[in-house]
């Protein structure tokens, strides 16, 4: 596994989101361990700069989230923050504005995104990990939106990505109660994909994004493209979107690499092309 001290760390909203790139995979650290990674309004918008920068670095094939501190992926948003900046409807919708550009960002991110879970994952970080493309997490995990229980409305996207991935009827009991189910459970019901002892989390993280960033770039490209297409309503599907990177795919010079690498029975080399 790569030395993570031998890679320096680009700091983001004075150093509550850290940023780096590990052998062709960004990292992303939400870094407030103080407040079990809670996300202030200024620490979405330097998630939002750690995404760009990674999204636009042709180094970056794949790029992991995950929190600081062994406590927390991220427990929500900033409780203390409320009174200055979700006081009210209107004050609500302007932060609800301005953190929505963020999860946009990575609801359509390019690249492949995995949410390395450790701790708590409640209300605000169950949104960043549901936009995730894969959810890995360490046994005792905890998952929740307590948004009934502060008497807030969770938004659409994140109702949306919740009942894609466990239901209507989960996505019903979790926010009616507000209830906290344990990694297990998680697991069960297909909220994560995978489950590790703790001390393993980060090393089979790192396997899996190095695995992916071995591959062909073009080819993860045109599953996530397909995929997404797939998830939409069949009205609002762009099958010429599909077809587009279906074309690239078979005349690209990885196609050939991965013919030739197979004949020669030796490790393909990707590049993107």
């Amino acid at each position: 596994m790569p030395d993570m001290s031998s890679t320096t760390e680009t700091p983001h909203a004075d150093g509550r989101i850290l940023k780096q790139v590990i052998d062709g995979v960004g990292v992303i650290t939400f870094n407030n361990p103080d407040k079990r990674n809670a996300m202030s309004l200024e620490m979405w918008e330097g998630f939002g700069e750690a995404l760009t920068s990674l999204r636009d670095d042709e180094t970056v094939r794949v790029v992991i989230l995950r929190g600081a501190g062994g406590k927390a992926f991220v427990s929500g948003a900033d409780i203390s923050q409320f009174e200055k900046t979700r006081h009210n409807a209107a004050a609500s919708e302007e932060y609800a504005r301005r953190s929505a550009a963020q999860r946009a960002l990575l609801a359509d991110y390019p690249k492949p995104t995995i949410a390395c879970i450790e701790g708590f994952c409640l209300g605000g970080g169950m949104q960043v990990a549901m936009l995730a493309d894969v959810r890995l997490a360490a046994h005792g995990s905890q998952f929740g939106i307590p948004a009934a229980k502060l008497g807030i409305a969770y938004g659409y996207d994140g109702l949306k990505h919740l009942v894609s991935l466990v239901g209507p009827s989960w996505a019903r009991l979790l926010m009616y109660t507000g209830m906290r189910i344990d990694s297990a459970e998680a697991l069960r019901i297909g909220l994560v994909e995978r489950l590790f002892p703790i001390d393993e989390l980060w090393g089979e993280t790192m396997t899996i994004a190095q695995t992916i960033s071995e591959n062909a770039p073009l080819a993860i490209k045109a599953a996530k493209i397909t995929i997404a297409q797939v998830l939409k309503d069949e009205s609002q599907r762009d099958l010429e979107a599909i077809k587009a990177i279906s074309h690239a795919c078979m005349d690209s010079a990885d196609f050939r690499e991965g013919r030739q690498a197979f004949m020669e029975k030796r490790k393909p080399q990707f590049t993107g092309k």
